[in-house]
């Protein structure tokens, strides 16, 4: 479920930078086309993950998928990085 929720927010965010097109221009649609390639991301994977932590609870033996959480890291910080951008540079 916690994917589910990311998942929305990254929509809502989205959103949210589209809102700022008038203001600044095409340099609110990178931000958001990065939130929205991210959100189809997760909808596309999101399926053999489940599988994956499904299985893993039935063995008793779930591992953390490292790799999702540090794109994540890179995924957050880099639209907060275009946002501040298309505010000060705009």
């Amino acid at each position: 479920m916690s994917w589910d929720r990311t998942l929305l927010a990254l929509f809502v965010v989205a959103a949210m930078l589209l809102r700022w097109f008038p203001a600044v221009g095409l340099a609110a649609l990178l931000p958001a086309g990065l939130c929205g390639a991210a959100a189809l991301a997760i909808h596309l994977t999101q399926r053999r993950r489940y599988a994956l932590q499904s299985t893993g609870i039935a063995a008793e033996r779930v591992e953390a998928d490292v790799f999702a959480v540090l794109w994540m890291v890179v995924l957050v910080v880099a639209v907060a990085v275009l946002g501040i951008l298309a505010i000060w540079v705009l």
